[in-house]
């Protein structure tokens, strides 16, 4: 029986203790970004991000496992919203273009679910600080394989294919990983770090896998034909 002001088949609304204890969760997220932003990730502890929230070591850890994982929240919430939009391209679309356009035309609906937990600028320092901390780069990286697989078998499904026997997906998304870490670390060396820079770099490519893996790169003559005589 659908009550007033309840629309039929709307999602229920948390109850008051979860909204709490997202506010708590969100707080703590906030906190430790701007902190790990501001002082670097090996300079921020635990006691300094409870600090922030006037909560207790137990409280955090009922959240998070360490320092590390709520450094990638918002990382793995972007993460998860890729692979949404993958599992949503039409049917029709080639992998490649599926996993391009999952990318770029979801873009605007994750920066808007960050900002949502965080200011998107502190995100985007954050990133920053990953790119150029070993230790939560080699974290940064071990995930992106994790993600790779989760994505390969995605594609694969998407596909009918089975991703064991077909080496197609694996391949692909590993190809699709490696622009995306391109794009990474053009965008870190930069000077401009905005989103808007970074979604020009991904776009620009993304838009180079097929020419790079398939073209012919050479400008000039052959170097062995040179040297004939």
């Amino acid at each position: 029986m659908e009550t007033a002001g309840t629309a039929v088949g709307a999602p229920a609304r948390p109850g008051l203790r979860e909204r709490k204890k997202q506010r708590t969760r969100d707080a703590l997220v906030r906190a430790a970004l701007e902190l790990i932003a501001t002082r670097g990730y090996e300079r921020t502890t635990v006691d300094d991000i409870v600090a922030a929230v006037d909560v207790s070591q137990r409280t955090f850890f009922r959240y998070f496992a360490g320092k590390e994982e709520v450094a990638f929240f918002v990382t793995r919430l972007a993460e998860s919203r890729v692979l949404e939009a993958v599992r949503a391209r039409p049917p029709h679309e080639t992998p490649l273009e599926a996993l391009r356009r999952a990318v770029l035309d979801s873009w605007d609906g994750i920066n808007e679910a960050v900002e949502r937990l965080v200011p998107l600028e502190l995100h985007m320092r954050v990133y920053r600080v990953i790119e150029s901390t070993p230790a939560l780069l080699a974290a940064h990286l071990r995930r992106a394989t994790e993600l790779e697989e989760e994505l390969a078998r995605v594609v694969a499904e998407r596909e009918g294919l089975d991703v064991d026997a077909d080496p197609r997906p694996r391949i692909l998304v590993a190809a699709f990983g490696g622009v995306v870490r391109v794009a990474e670390r053009r965008w870190s060396a930069g000077e401009d770090h905005s989103t808007e820079a970074m979604r020009d770099l991904m776009t620009t490519c993304l838009d180079q896998v097929g020419p790079a893996l398939a073209g012919n790169w050479r400008t000039g003559p052959s170097p062995n034909r040179a040297n004939e005589t």
